[in-house]
């Protein structure tokens, strides 16, 4: 970073507008909204942060260190996100966007407007298309630019998990969802100064939407320091594992497929699977047995990700890229995903992870993993250096205030 980036940059006054708090860290979404606070502190940004707070993900002042709210003057809005039947059902007739619309609060919006006009902040940094409802009032209110964060182009998630459901009226709800979501982002990502997409697919996919205001590429990165490289010799040999949030429809359909599919053709092998991740299912959970561990909910990611060998994260729906699995390759891991799983990752396969589509494919690559234990290894030390040399967070956090720069000048 040169000299006078420095220089501007310890001036540069950002607004992040997020949907969900950063902490508690419960999915991969609050993972990545907090390293991009954290990154911007680290640049000596003068940060503030304003987010909404739902049934599901609370605010309390509790979560964060004394530092974190002393530099960021995080503040949480409550905001009914639930769905409201009579509202989903009147958006299925409408051009609403129900799926983003329900973010809109007028108690967030108000308090917004009292900072935009005391405030003199130069980048308002909108965490996902779920914060977009509040454009038209970051215009009115303020001259700053208009960052938008893109995790996932929301449409596309639900287009992939219509195409991959058997039931036909759910199909055809999911594609009308997928297609009202669809019009909404061409609609809206014209109305930003600026998209930094979280994978090269995406930004790709906003190229072909005729994207009008600048993009680039800002992936998701971690702070190496906080995931341990080194061997775990308490790890469970001939251990396989999942993590991720159950509430999220494509880990959900993933985990089905899992169970439904591709288990009863390990299940008589000398291999365990454990599943973790909040919300777990009951109809998971009753299928527990000693080789198949249901974990659920775990007080600490890295500590459970640290003390087995395998992921195997059977994507078949999603967008964006895959928070676990950077984390999982981060310490050292043996990953066996999906092409859709693998999305945003510069991966080269057989070397820094396993793609498997099929069923078969990913039963064969964990037979393949467990007879030959050196293959677990050389792929865990080559997904490490990966992450090492394109997911460093400081680094992305760089290329993101350098971005910045360019559309402040």
């Amino acid at each position: 970073m040169s000299n006078l980036l420095k220089s501007t940059v310890a001036e540069m006054k950002v607004l992040q507008l997020s949907n969900k708090p950063p902490q508690p860290i419960t999915d991969g979404g609050c993972i990545a909204i907090n390293n991009i606070a954290t990154g911007l502190l680290d640049k000596n940004i003068d940060l503030k942060i304003l987010t909404v707070a739902t049934q599901k993900h609370p605010f309390s002042e509790d979560n964060f260190t004394s530092e974190f709210k002393e530099r960021t003057k995080i503040e949480g809005v409550f905001a009914d996100t639930r769905v409201n039947i009579i509202d989903a059902f009147s958006a299925l007739v409408t051009s609403d966007s129900y799926n983003v619309s329900r973010f809109f609060s007028p108690d967030f919006n108000k308090r917004l407007i009292e900072l935009l006009e005391t405030g003199e902040f130069e980048i308002v940094h909108l965490e996902s298309l779920f914060m977009t409802p509040y454009i038209h009032t970051i215009r009115k209110y303020s001259s700053a630019k208009i960052v938008l964060r893109s995790h996932n182009l929301e449409h596309l998630i639900w287009d992939r998990l219509a195409n991959s459901t058997a039931n036909t009226a759910k199909r055809l709800y999911l594609k009308h969802l997928a297609s009202k979501l669809k019009k909404y982002e061409y609609q809206t990502i014209n109305d930003v100064d600026a998209i930094a997409a979280i994978s090269f697919e995406d930004t790709s996919r906003y190229e072909i939407l005729n994207c009008r205001p600048p993009l680039k590429t800002i992936p998701f990165g971690i702070d190496l320091d906080k995931y341990p490289f080194e061997k775990n010799e308490k790890s469970i040999p001939n251990s396989i594992f999942h993590i991720g949030s159950m509430d999220w429809e494509p880990n959900k359909e993933a985990i089905n497929w899992l169970l439904d599919d591709i288990w009863p053709q390990l299940e008589q092998l000398d291999v365990s699977l454990h599943l973790a991740g909040r919300k777990m299912p009951g109809y998971v959970s009753q299928q527990a047995s000693e080789k198949l561990i249901v974990h659920g909910e775990v007080e600490s990611a890295v500590q459970f990700m640290a003390a087995h060998e395998i992921m195997i994260a059977p994507l078949l729906s999603g967008s964006g890229m895959r928070v676990k699995i950077i984390e999982a390759m981060g310490m050292g891991k043996a990953v066996i995903t999906t092409k859709i799983g693998a999305e945003g990752i510069f991966y080269k396969q057989g070397d820094n992870i396993i793609i498997a589509d099929t069923a078969e494919d990913i039963v064969t690559a964990i037979k393949d993993l467990i007879d030959n234990p050196s293959e677990i290894k050389r792929i865990g030390d080559n997904a490490r250096k990966l992450i090492e040399s394109h997911y460093d967070n400081n680094k992305i956090i760089d290329n993101l205030v350098a971005f910045y720069q360019t559309l402040l000048s």
